[in-house]
């Protein structure tokens, strides 16, 4: 039931009544906008941070529109009343009950009046994290607001050309190329279907909402959601996207635990000597097509700049001596390494060398964008891009020239303190890098190895002055793990005025932590660079984590301070005969780097959760990884976090010692900065707080938290930690305490809390409506979609005996599919990639828009055996590294026969613009499953097979 709170003046309506935190919280939001400052606010995953964020600041903003509505009334009566301006104040008193915001800003009369008309609410990394709070925004009272929700062309951009394209950079300069020339018909859409009421009348339409009404409009959704965004009372928006004016706006950056890293990460940038070399290459070819087809400019899209051979000319030689001169920087040997190091403002004498300034930037850029696009252009021509060696050079110039002159901080004294110029050899395939340079330039300019130049930013304050220095109306910094709040807000120099560290929701009974400083034999727990390679301590730590699983139910997260850790305590304990005995107890899932693979395992993890067969899954990850961000282990997935170390940045790399130096230097002139060492020691607790934020997702929610190092019972770390956790720490010194209260929490836990509420088997998924006048047999080209075969083998009690060899020849099992993901488990369940030694006939199996439905298509119907096998080989190549997971739940099907937990299980491996998979999946299924089949392929829009 929905209730309505007064806070600061403002009228909140809440879905409920909400906790004394979420109402603090509340309070901190709408006194935040009213003053128009800063504000720094934490409160804990699990608190309903998200949901009392929406709630209040578009309270303000509705509050806010309708005074602005009574005031512009308010105007045009006294405008009656004074008998002058009839005809004006007539045409808006007809009008004032539908106010266009943008209209009344241009509007003399009220140009007095200010409105700030949209917020940004802005999320890190990942896309998942934004269409939750859109799925939140939906639940509140304020759903009738507009809201436009900002995506990539990955997600959004239906062109296959443009699909096709494996780069980003590629991808952009392949839809600018279209739209400039008017050959996207989806784009040329976009305007007259922006009126559409179906779009228009519609307030929250996310990323899945926009690509469903593709299907049914057939107009681009990316430049939609564009159009959208101009009449929105909030947009939801990645980090990246902050580039728009913002002038009067509300800015909101959730999950902002990394923003410091974004910041500056976003004002840094490398090139190696070989990109420069891949530069003057592509410059080379366009020169030769120049002088040679000049009749192939003709066409060129506008972007400003021509392409005369001059220019062409001038421009190769501006590359050339850049890249002369950085191979003329004198190296030193350290630490085994060339290497040399200079202050921020060395770029800029880099740049000069070759001719290169703030003053000529703007024609440079033009002229390489137009050259990117022609190469991107000639995609499937003669002069087909292989190469883009032009697009790393002008992302390299936007940083250094463009963007670090764009901020008001950026003084050449200022650039000079807080950037570094890092140069070092370029070890990385050496040799082919000697061949490939040598055969592009006539005169050999790059002695020996090649060199990468970084030009690093060490001040994350760069990248808050864009966006504090557009005359936003306030920013508001949130998330769970902010924690310590004073070196943050020092570190991003913000003028913060309003800060809150919020305590969780949850009670004393609902969480447990515990250091354990010893393992089972008494051996120390420290994961420290001195002890880390102790086999004594390496074994201690695997039989302490051994127990731990016996006692702690469904899933358990374990993190490693890194990669090469985790891969040495797995190889360790697998000698010793640890890793079985954990094994014994659950399914390990090893977190990959792929990201194909790391979707798999996911998918495979919440599976064994989920299993009543099993004791639950182990998911063993490295903090800063994915699984540490952004990602749900609510109720049983998540039961137990341990950390089994503290993940310090490496000690001995280029950056981290540079930066550790920058601070050193700005505490010696300032108290308020870190020092280095503090900066280096918050990095590790930030992470570590990040990864305990997977657990403890709801106010029912309970797990524990176990830190398996001595060294988090330092006073120095525990005050690192969230302010909410501090208070729960308790230091184990025996590890018999550990396991006894741990099985009581547990016990008790499960006896006396409530049952979390169960899922669906079948997760939701975006429907995908395709339109009726599509025709089945021309929208899709594969089996099951087009066959009309009266002995079909879907259509029979079991498959027939060529199906089943079909499976065993591509789905047969195998120890290690293809090392994309790593399961392991006490009853292995294995599969073979699909391999293709002998060449085949290249097979192009992907839907057909509606515009090619009136083509000629050939009447010969190819043998039902054949199709399944290139319906298999398509699958394989659509899905890459995914295939083997879903080759392996095929399997597996066939073995068990659940529909159900088959199609649970490979629908989150088929991405939204490939969903066309999941109904060709008919002549793999049994006659008994198939009208469940038919019953999901209906529940998700999903083309249906004409012969089920």
């Amino acid at each position: 039931m929905g209730v309505t709170i007064d806070i600061n003046g403002i009228p909140v309506d809440f879905p409920f009544k909400p906790y004394d935190i979420q109402k603090d919280y509340m309070k901190k939001v709408i006194e935040c906008i009213q003053n128009e400052t800063t504000a720094v606010l934490e409160s804990p995953t699990g608190t309903g941070k998200t949901l009392s964020l929406l709630c209040s600041s578009l309270a303000w903003l509705q509050l806010k529109k309708a005074q602005i509505q009574a005031q512009r009334f308010a105007n045009v009566k006294s405008s009656f009343s004074k008998g002058t301006g009839n005809a004006k104040g007539a045409a808006a008193l007809s009008n004032f009950l539908d106010v266009d915001e943008k209209a009344l800003a241009q509007d003399q009369d009220f140009s007095n009046l200010t409105i700030s008309r949209s917020f940004v609410y802005s999320m890190p990394r990942t896309h998942s994290q934004l269409t939750q709070a859109v799925q939140e925004l939906k639940r509140t009272a304020y759903n009738h607001m507009n809201c436009s929700v900002l995506g990539s062309r990955e997600q959004l951009c239906i062109h296959p050309e443009v699909l096709a394209e494996q780069d980003r950079a590629a991808k952009l300069h392949m839809c600018r190329m279209k739209v400039s020339t008017k050959s996207c018909h989806y784009n040329n859409k976009v305007d007259r279907m922006k009126d559409d009421p179906e779009i228009c009348n519609t307030p929250i339409l996310d990323i899945e909402d926009m690509v469903k009404l593709e299907n049914k409009r057939t107009f681009c959704p990316y430049y939609m959601t564009k159009e959208r965004k101009q009449n929105a009372d909030i947009i939801f928006t990645p980090y990246n996207y902050l580039l728009d004016p913002l002038s009067n706006a509300v800015i909101i950056l959730d999950e902002g635990h990394n923003v410091e890293k974004v910041c500056e990460e976003s004002a840094s940038i490398d090139v190696k000597s070989s990109d420069i070399a891949l530069a003057i290459d592509e410059t080379t070819n366009i020169m030769k097509m120049v002088s040679e087809t000049p009749a192939l400019f003709d066409e060129l899209p506008s972007s400003g700049a021509t392409m005369d051979p001059e220019q062409l000319a001038n421009l190769k030689m501006m590359l050339i001596e850049f890249e002369k001169a950085l191979d003329e920087v004198s190296l030193t040997k350290s630490a085994g390494d060339e290497i040399a190091h200079f202050p921020g403002d060395f770029i800029f004498e880099l740049l000069e060398k070759a001719q290169i300034t703030l003053a000529n930037f703007q024609p440079i850029s033009g002229l390489i964008d137009s050259m990117i696009q022609y190469l991107t252009a000639q995609n499937d021509g003669p002069f087909a891009r292989k190469d883009k060696g032009l697009q790393l050079f002008m992302d390299f110039l936007t940083v250094t020239v463009q963007r670090s002159s764009e901020s008001l901080l950026a003084t050449k004294d200022k650039i000079k303190h807080c950037y570094k110029v890092y140069v070092r050899e370029d070890e990385s395939n050496e040799k082919a890098g000697k061949q490939k340079l040598n055969t592009w330039l006539s005169k050999g300019s790059i002695s020996g190895r090649g060199r990468i130049l970084s030009f690093w930013c060490f001040s994350p304050g760069f990248g808050m002055d864009f966006i504090v220095s557009q005359g936003i109306k306030c920013l508001i910094l949130t998330s769970g793990t902010l924690a310590p709040l004073k070196p943050l807000i020092s570190e991003l120099e913000l003028n913060v005025t309003i800060s809150l560290e919020n305590p969780h929701i949850v009670t004393e009974d609902q969480i447990c932590v515990k250091v354990l400083t010893k393992g089972p034999d008494g051996e120390s727990l420290n994961s420290s660079f001195r002890n880390r390679d102790n086999p004594k301590y390496v074994s201690s730590l695997g039989r302490a984590i051994v127990n731990l699983t016996r006692i702690i139910p469904s899933g358990l997260l374990i993190f490693f301070p890194s990669y090469p850790i985790m891969q040495k305590c797995q190889t360790a304990w697998e000698a010793e005969g640890i890793w079985s005995s954990i094994l014994a107890q659950k399914t390990i899932f090893v977190e990959p780097k792929g990201k194909e693979a790391f979707s798999a395992a996911m998918t495979g993890y919440y599976e064994k959760v989920q299993d009543p067969n099993l004791k639950g899954a182990i998911f063993m990850a490295v903090c800063r990884g994915k699984v540490s961000e952004g990602l749900d282990f609510a109720d049983a997935n998540g039961r137990a976090v341990i950390i089994t170390g503290l993940p310090y940045p490496p000690l001995k790399d280029p950056r981290v010692i540079l930066k550790r130096r920058y601070l050193d230097a700005c505490h010696a002139q300032d108290k308020d900065y870190l020092t280095g060492q503090t900066w280096y020691s918050l990095e590790a607790s930030r992470a570590v707080n990040q990864a305990i934020g997977r657990v403890i997702r709801h106010r029912h929610d309970y797990g524990a938290i176990l830190l398996l190092d001595e060294r988090f019972n330092g006073l120095q770390v525990r005050n690192q930690m969230s302010m909410w956790l501090r208070n729960h720490i308790k230091v184990v010194n025996k590890y018999g305490e550990v396991i006894r209260d741990l099985s009581q929490f547990f016990r008790k836990a499960q006896n006396e809390l409530p049952a979390p509420v169960s899922k669906a088997l079948l997760p939701s998924a975006a429907a995908f409506e395709l339109p009726k006048s599509y025709s089945k047999k021309g929208f899709f080209d594969f089996p099951g979609g087009s066959s009309t075969s009266t002995d079909s083998l879907s259509s029979q009690s079991s498959l027939s005996s060529g199906t089943e060899d079909l499976i065993q020849k591509y789905l047969g099992s195998s120890d290690n599919p293809n090392g994309t993901v790593t399961i392991h488990s006490t009853k292995r369940d294995n599969c073979e990639v699909l391999t293709n030694k002998n060449k085949r006939k290249k097979i192009n199996l992907t839907y057909r828009p509606h515009y090619l439905d009136a083509m000629e298509r050939t009447d010969a119907q190819p043998d039902h055996m054949s199709e399944i096998s290139e319906y298999v080989l398509m699958v394989k190549s659509k899905l890459g590294p995914n295939f083997a997971t879903f080759a392996e739940h095929l399997r597996q099907y066939h073995t068990t026969t659940n529909i159900a937990a088959f199609i649970a299980s490979v629908d989150p491996l088929i991405p939204h613009n490939l969903r066309y998979i999941l109904s060709g999946l008919d002549p793999f299924l049994k006659n008994p499953q198939q009208s469940e089949y038919r019953n999901f392929l209906r529940r998700n829009n999903l083309v249906i097979p004409e012969d089920l």
